[in-house]
């Protein structure tokens, strides 16, 4: 499918209230990859996505020599993970686009004795990785760049740790501090990891609280406004039975289409004590106007039954995936939307903040872009194709347009087989049940 038209249901609907299921949550599912291969024993993951991304950091961590078996109509892995030491000490492993699983395995393999070559995509060879690459060589990590410094591809030769503290600067992806706190364990020493920034905290207690789940607990610092995490030595993750989430990330275009639509969206399973940040941006939908009920089923939102949107002013650095969702809603609000703390964007599968601009104003929005973040004002969408930037969140989230516009069209939407393979199937499939009497 090279082109995907959106099929405009505003003010047609028949149904006023549908439940959802989504994908298990990418974020959870890369983490307890990683937490499962490091554990002694098998554990079973249950709610697995299965998507571009996980498919990658599955195939590296067998590639690592660990046995999984996979089933993906069940949604199920069972790994026998490798305890205190891979069964490899060297490997050539191709990690795609998937972020996730680019810092977590070069974290992981920079502390683990061997010889690793990591090779990615052209667009992964464009994101940040130097943060990262530079603490491991302060540990002792000898790196061999291929091509680009400070990018990938490149080969880590790795003998031993030398150190067991650790300064890391957050502001481009808080990846990198997740990737050294599931890792650092491993060298079975106390480890101190020193934190520069405050992007992406919520997924930074994701990783803790899951690391704890699995038997290994981070201990978080404060003081005066300087943030360290202490792993002590000595702990070992245990296998384990693990229950991912639903992808928070994947129903928040659900929840956006409530807004939109005036009408009552369940997602099934998602509870508001998630481990994921996406969940607050249910909480910009209630001030714009929606209504959360949490239900046996799961959390609905009821979006405004008089099809009234209030803009708001909203800082998303700790849940910026969903900048983009919030920008295809911005432009039917009564007022301007301005979304801040999201420089770090820039960095990620595109330019997402030029992106939005750019194609906001392509549909004859008038929006600004802001030193960390985007401006929206209210207006008419116009028909046109959205480029999408081989983005899967330009590509989900601007579908969310043609919903009230006609003639929104999607340019390359397989994209978002990164994280939701099956997300234009799903949208058609609420938009035949709202029209069905």
């Amino acid at each position: 499918m090279e082109q995907y038209e959106v099929k405009t249901i505003a003010g047609q609907t028949k149904k006023k209230e549908i439940t959802v299921c989504v994908p298990g949550s990418k974020s959870m599912t890369n983490r307890a990859l990683l937490l499962a291969t490091l554990a002694e024993g098998e554990s079973k993951l249950n709610g697995v996505l299965f998507s571009d991304d996980s498919r990658y950091f599955m195939k590296c961590v067998q590639e690592l020599g660990i046995p999984a078996q996979i089933d993906e109509e069940a949604k199920t892995i069972v790994l026998t993970g490798a305890g205190e030491q891979l069964p490899k000490d060297t490997a050539s492993l191709y990690v795609g686009s998937a972020g996730t699983a680019a810092r977590f395995l070069t974290a992981l393999l920079g502390i683990t004795p061997g010889h690793w070559e990591l090779t990615a995509s052209e667009q992964m060879k464009k994101r940040p990785m130097g943060p990262l690459l530079s603490g491991l060589s302060k540990l002792g990590t000898s790196i061999t760049f291929l091509e680009n410094e400070n990018c990938f591809p490149f080969i880590l030769d790795t003998t031993r740790v030398e150190q067991q503290e650790i300064t890391i600067n957050i502001d481009d992806s808080s990846q990198f501090l997740s990737a050294l706190l599931i890792a650092c364990c491993r060298t079975n020493q106390d480890f101190t990891i020193h934190v520069e920034g405050s992007h992406g905290m919520a997924y930074i207690d994701m990783t803790t609280r899951m690391m704890q789940e699995f038997g290994v607990t981070a201990q978080k610092l404060e003081q005066d406004g300087h943030i360290r995490y202490l792993v002590s030595g000595g702990q070992q993750y245990k296998a384990r039975e693990y229950q991912i989430e639903p992808d928070l990330s994947a129903a928040c275009y659900f929840y956006a289409m409530a807004m939109l639509l005036g009408i009552e969206i369940t997602v099934a399973h998602v509870r508001k004590d998630t481990l994921q940040g996406d969940i607050q941006l249910l909480q910009v939908f209630e001030q714009m106007g929606g209504k959360i009920k949490e239900t046996e089923a799961g959390i609905a939102l009821q979006g405004p039954k008089d099809g009234i949107l209030h803009g708001v002013t909203v800082d998303m650095h700790s849940f910026s995936d969903q900048a983009i969702t919030l920008a295809a809603v911005a432009p039917f609000a009564d007022s301007p939307t301005t979304i801040t703390g999201i420089s770090h964007i820039r960095y990620q599968e595109s330019n997402r903040i030029q992106a939005i601009v750019t194609e906001l104003t392509r549909l004859g929005v008038r929006c600004e872009e802001l030193e960390d973040g985007v401006r929206i004002y209210p207006g008419e969408v116009q028909a046109g194709t959205v480029q999408t930037y081989d983005d899967h969140r330009m590509a989900m989230g601007f579908s969310l347009l043609g919903l009230r516009t006609p003639g929104i069209v999607i340019d390359d939407p397989m994209c978002c087989r990164k994280t939701f393979e099956n997300y234009f199937e799903v949208l058609d499939e609420c938009c035949k049940e709202l029209l069905e009497r």
